[in-house]
């Protein structure tokens, strides 16, 4: 079951399936829909056979889509104004070079934001699920490409490690992270090089590089980034957990979500 090698879940979230009353449970059962709506827990709703209205609204709206944007990009601006608007910053605030480096803090701003979201979704998109709050997705067929298969947490070897030790919880971060990281690099240049761009085109040129006032480019600009970044990346790094549950939940699987 997915309890067990994923600290984020516990044993009695996964109670052993008991036969319906009335049920013959020698006969068997041919139909593979039915074995799934069998098997699965009793806090776990069943993987979906398409996408459900509610499934969207969650991956779009529930701090997942409209609602990252928001408080991404609000919590984008806080930072930059802390930064750049304050009385204790020193030094011209330019696009190349430090100290006050904007490109360098829109690469930093990617990494760093794709790294809270996965780890704050994975936590919250698990305990939805666990509770019943939302349906897993059950349609997406599994890849066979291995290195996307590893990247999914699927085909993995023996568990060894005690669940829920600090090993296995290092063992555990450490695997979302670096997944985290992979995702990152994916949208780097994607939201990098915009945002350079954008830079260039509101800053004031001097000699080889370009300038800005205190107040509001850079705010503006960290607001925007943010914003693009939780719009973008939120809903697939949801629709990640939601896809991989349904696989754990249809494979009986005694591991979810841990390399």
């Amino acid at each position: 079951m997915p309890w067990a090698t994923n600290p984020l879940f516990k044993p009695e979230d996964f109670p052993e399936p008991k036969p319906k009353d009335g049920a013959d449970v020698e006969s068997g059962n041919d139909d593979p829909r039915q074995q799934v709506l069998d098997s699965v827990p009793t806090r776990f709703k069943v993987p979906s056979s398409k996408f459900t209205g509610h499934q969207i609204f969650y991956i779009s709206f529930i701090l997942d889509g409209i609602g990252a944007a928001l408080v991404s990009g609000g919590i984008n601006f806080a930072i930059a104004y802390a930064m750049y608007a304050t009385d204790g910053v020193t030094g011209p605030i330019r696009l190349w070079k430090f100290p006050n480096t904007l490109a360098g803090d829109a690469a930093l701003t990617t990494f760093i934001q794709l790294l809270i979201t996965w780890h704050v979704e994975l936590m919250l998109v698990n305990r939805d699920l666990k509770k019943g709050g939302v349906q897993p997705i059950g349609f997406i067929p599994e890849p066979k490409w291995s290195l996307v298969r590893w990247y999914l947490f699927l085909d993995r070897k023996e568990q060894t490690r005690k669940v829920r030790s600090w090993r296995h919880w290092l063992a555990f971060l450490r695997s979302q992270v670096v997944r985290a990281l992979l995702l990152a690099v994916v949208f780097f240049p994607i939201v990098w090089g915009p945002s350079v761009g954008f830079l260039r085109l509101v800053g004031q040129r001097q000699g080889d590089d370009w300038y800005y006032k205190k107040e509001w480019v850079p705010q503006i600009f960290k607001l925007i980034q943010g914003a693009a970044l939780g719009l973008l990346t939120t809903p697939l790094i949801v629709m990640f957990w939601l896809t991989r549950c349904g696989w754990a939940l249809r494979n009986h699987e005694e591991r979810y979500g841990e390399r």
